[in-house]
């Protein structure tokens, strides 16, 4: 296993324009321009709180809305944390996490288990936080799900502010993604029954 553990994607559609350089054994430095301003800051808080250093740069139709711009995020960072971890040999695997934020309390669990799906459950009060569609927060988990082959159950267990709802889900999910991919002391190979990940 090779330190870092590092990725970078490069996506280009007619929708959207993306850089994204990736060290998951980082200390949550990041550098964010995608546009849409509260994604910004939870992307920021999923560095910092996961202790990965990302890189990004997006250039989306916003003029359309931000849908293109947070779902190819999430397609190129899910792709990222996968090419990062390589064969995922010596690591956790597991990760589990709660966030409060104030009067708000989320819960992640993960499982790098090549296999990706998401459960998620939550009320978010409102439409909108900021410039970020509140539905789209479901739509850009699962496409990191999705692309890294991730089993993510995500639930926001209660609040009543939508941004520190969200925010505390993304907080969890820095945590529990950050100890699932930690290697382990004196593990050797894959953790997996099958003998792959």
């Amino acid at each position: 296993m090779s330190y870092p553990r590092t990725a970078e994607i490069k996506r280009e559609t007619k929708e959207t324009d993306i850089r994204l350089v990736l060290n998951i054994d980082g200390k949550g430095e990041s550098k964010i321009e995608v546009g849409v301003g509260f994604f910004e800051h939870m992307l920021t808080a999923l560095a910092r709180h996961g202790r990965m250093d990302i890189e990004l740069t997006c250039k989306g139709d916003l003029h359309i809305d931000e849908h293109h711009t947070v779902e190819d995020v999430g397609i190129v960072l899910g792709q990222a944390l996968g090419k990062a971890l390589g064969d995922k040999a010596g690591i956790n695997r597991f990760g589990e996490a709660f966030a409060p934020l104030d009067e708000a309390l989320s819960r992640v669990v993960v499982d790098l288990s090549g296999r990706g799906f998401l459960v998620f459950r939550g009320d978010l009060g409102r439409e909108k936080v900021g410039d970020l569609s509140t539905e789209l927060v479901e739509d850009f988990w699962r496409a990191v799900a999705t692309k890294a082959g991730i089993t993510m159950h995500m639930e926001i267990l209660y609040g009543a502010n939508a941004h520190h709802q969200v925010e505390s889900l993304f907080k969890a999910a820095a945590r529990a993604i950050h100890t699932a991919t930690r290697i382990v002391p004196g593990v050797e190979g894959v953790p997996s029954t099958k003998g792959v990940l």
